[in-house]
């Protein structure tokens, strides 16, 4: 499933959904790299 996350206040990463951290955050794959930031709600 493709996720979009916001990483600060201005950067937005869409890509795959590995997994949800405690903390609330999610973690995305884009292509060999992860990124993990604030779920974009829609």
């Amino acid at each position: 499933m493709i996720r979009t996350i916001t990483i600060g206040s201005c950067i937005s990463v869409q890509g795959i959904f590995e997994r949800q951290q405690a903390n609330g955050n999610i973690v995305v794959r884009v292509g060999s790299k992860t990124y993990e930031g604030k779920p974009v709600l829609t």
